[in-house]
């Protein structure tokens, strides 16, 4: 039974990488300029334009889709919520934060990728853990209320931010991270962002420690897990994530919520089962919806994030009615069984 399972399992992510790939060649040939496999062999501007925006702009989208979808899976997992995730935890607001700050504060010769990937991911920390620091004190809390409070937090956070920008005049500065998009992607301006795939490899590493650290606190001090260690670990890898992602390519919202939880309908809940599948559904998620952004007002292109917002909201309404269409099979059930003990 095991090894039919398990079978199955791999049989699904082989899907899932063989379609990936699929994508990812058409993905390479989409776009204003006319371009075919000939083109890459017989050299060329096209040759040298395909390593320039093309092949860049594909690793940037993988990179964004799979980091996106772990972190909320991690953040899902730790927190004890499916509504858990980088848009609804303040990660992201955080992260645009930090990078508002380096441009009121710091010198333009001091404002590079770098030191606003530094403040982003010092920020999106912070942000994520004061988050959490806040959840963990609300004594009577639902699956509802969770995601809430990240929401009213980081519409606190998103507020700060409109503040500064508009009192220090770098509102149109700061549009360019407002919506995500993958429009600005070049070679030598997005290689932070593959900094996700360190942190994915670590993250699956400590799969199971976060599965653990998903039971409660107890349960882990029981098994010998340092329950404090490994919360922290695990929100700082997310955070991470999200502000690398951040920083190239801006805020896009919905994947860290949406992709775990469609994963975990057909795979179940344990984090190291799921966490491949979840970065390959996250990759091919994106990557659908870069494409439909490019052809959708060809030869123009529209912001991922407005794709993403469509069909991400169409997604999140099909899991909210499947979750509350099984919670109401579980009540009646429940009533029958508490009728029949009675009788």
């Amino acid at each position: 039974m095991f090894r039919k399972i398990s079978s199955k399992s791999w049989f699904s992510t082989a899907i899932l990488a063989g379609v990936l790939f699929i994508f990812s060649v058409v993905s390479l040939f989409v776009g204003v300029i006319d371009m075919n496999f000939g083109d890459l062999f017989s050299g060329g501007e096209k040759l040298e334009l395909f390593f320039i925006t093309r092949l860049p702009r594909l690793l940037a989208i993988l990179c964004t889709g799979t980091g996106l979808s772990v972190a909320g899976l991690i953040m899902q997992q730790l927190c004890m919520n499916k509504f858990v995730s980088p848009s609804t935890g303040a990660t992201l607001s955080s992260a645009k934060f930090g990078i508002c700050l380096t441009l009121v504060f710091l010198p333009a010769s001091l404002t590079t990728i770098w030191t606003r990937a530094i403040f982003s991911f010092v920020f999106a920390i912070l942000g994520t853990w004061i988050f959490v620091w806040f959840v963990q004190r609300i004594q009577f809390k639902d699956t509802v209320m969770v995601p809430l409070v990240g929401i009213m937090f980081g519409n606190i956070i998103n507020g700060v931010t409109s503040f500064v920008a508009y009192k220090y005049e770098i509102t149109q500065a700061l549009s360019s991270w407002e919506t995500g998009h993958f429009s600005m992607v070049l070679r030598g301006r997005y290689e932070i962002v593959c900094l996700v795939v360190p942190l994915l490899i670590l993250a699956f590493i400590f799969a199971n420690h976060f599965n653990i650290v998903g039971m409660g606190k107890d349960f882990s001090q029981n098994l010998g897990v340092n329950y404090k260690f490994v919360l922290f670990l695990g929100l700082t890898i997310a955070a991470a994530i999200t502000a690398s992602i951040v920083v190239v390519v801006g805020e896009i919202s919905y994947i860290g919520l949406i992709i775990p939880n469609m994963i975990a309908m057909f795979k179940g809940d344990k984090i190291r089962g799921t966490l491949v599948d979840t970065a390959l559904a996250g990759a091919l998620f994106v990557l659908i919806c870069d494409i439909l952004a490019r052809i959708v007002i060809f030869p123009y292109e529209v912001a991922i994030q407005l794709i993403v917002g469509i069909f991400g909201s169409i997604l999140f309404l099909f899991i909210l009615f499947r979750k509350l269409k099984h919670g109401r099979k579980a009540i009646r059930l429940n009533k029958k069984e508490k009728g029949g003990e009675s009788a």
